[in-house]
C-alpha cells in the first residue's frame, strides 16, 4: 500500500482545494437562513451514519479490521461527488454544497475522535506514534487549509473559476480513481478476498443510510429536493479522505477493504438512485 500511502495526502489535498473553489462564504451563512435541513442533514451524516455502521459492526461477524474500516468509511463525509449527483438528480445543490463544506471543515474533529474510540472498542491498538491530536493536525494540514486556500483563489479569480468548474470536478473525480486504482494494483493478490468480507456490509450500510436520509428528510425538511440531497449525502463517503486517514494509522490494506468496497457501491446504487428520483418534484 506504499504508493496510495505516498499519494494519498497530495490527492486529499487537490481535491479539497477543488472543493474549495466552489465555495463562497455565503454557502456557510445560507444554513442560518433555513437551519432546519441543514441540521436534519448534518444529524444523517455526522451522528446518524456512525451509529448505524456501528450497530452494523455488532450484528455481522467481521474480522476486527474490517469492523474498523467500516467505521472510518462510516466517518468520513461526503465530498464532491455528493454536489454532482444532488445536481443530477434536481435537489438542492445550494444545501449539498454547505453541508459538504461545513461538514468537511469539522471532520477534523469528528473523525480521529469516531476512528480512535472505534479502535479501543474493537480492541485494535494503533501501534504507529500518532495520537488523536497528530491526526486531526494532518487532517487540518490537508482537509481544511486546501479547502480555505481554494475560497480565496476563487474570491480572487471569481470568473475564471467559476467557468472552469466542471474541469475541477472532472479532476476530482480522477485523482480519486487513481488512488484507488493503485490500491487494486499493489494488493490484488489480497484485495478480492477482503472484498468477499466488506462488500456485505459495505452494501448494506451504503442502503440503509440512502434510505434512511430520504425519509427522515421526507418528513422534516422542506420538500422534494431536500429528501434527494440529504439522501446522496448520507449515502456518499469521501473515500479519498477515509483512506489518508487509515493509510496514517496502519500499514495493513485490510483496514482500507471497506473503503475500496464501499466506493464501488456507492457510485453504482447513488446513480441508480439519481435516476429513479430526478423527475420527482
Amino acid at each position: 500500500m506504499e504508493i496510495a500511502k505516498t499519494i494519498a495526502p497530495v490527492c486529499l489535498a487537490i481535491i479539497m482545494f477543488g472543493l474549495g473553489l466552489g465555495l463562497t462564504v455565503s454557502d456557510f451563512t445560507r444554513l442560518f437562513k433555513i437551519p432546519r435541513d441543514f441540521i436534519v442533514g448534518f444529524f444523517g451524516q455526522v451522528i446518524l451514519l456512525p451509529i448505524v455502521a456501528f450497530i452494523l459492526i455488532q450484528i455481522i461477524s467481521l474480522p476486527p479490521e474490517i469492523a474498523l474500516g467500516t467505521m472510518i468509511i462510516a466517518a468520513a463525509p461526503g465530498g464532491v461527488m455528493s454536489n454532482i449527483l444532488t445536481k443530477f438528480a434536481n435537489g438542492d445543490v445550494a444545501l449539498s454544497i454547505s453541508l459538504t463544506a461545513v461538514v468537511s471543515l469539522i471532520s477534523v474533529i469528528t473523525v480521529p475522535l469516531i476512528v480512535y474510540n472505534s479502535a479501543g472498542f474493537l480492541g485494535i491498538e494503533i501501534v504507529k506514534e500518532i495520537s488523536m491530536l497528530n491526526i486531526a493536525l494532518k487532517m487540518f494540514v490537508a482537509v481544511t487549509v486546501p479547502v480555505i486556500f481554494g475560497m480565496i483563489v476563487r474570491a480572487l479569480m471569481t470568473d475564471f473559476i467559476v467557468s472552469k468548474t466542471l474541469l475541477v470536478q472532472r479532476l476530482s473525480l480522477i485523482l480519486f480513481l487513481v488512488i484507488f486504482t493503485a490500491i487494486w494494483v499493489e494488493e490484488w493478490d489480497r484485495i478480492t478476498s477482503f472484498i468477499q468480507r466488506a462488500g456485505l456490509i459495505a452494501l448494506i450500510l451504503n442502503l440503509t443510510m440512502i434510505f434512511l436520509g430520504y425519509y427522515l428528510a421526507k418528513y422534516l425538511t422542506s420538500g422534494a429536493e431536500q429528501r434527494k440531497c440529504i439522501s446522496l449525502e448520507c449515502g456518499l463517503q469521501n473515500g479519498t479522505l477515509a483512506l489518508f486517514v487509515t493509510t496514517q494509522l496502519f500499514d495493513d490494506v485490510v483496514f482500507a477493504v471497506p473503503t475500496a468496497a464501499y466506493a464501488l457501491i456507492m457510485f453504482t446504487t447513488a446513480t441508480i438512485f439519481v435516476l429513479i428520483v430526478r423527475k420527482i418534484n
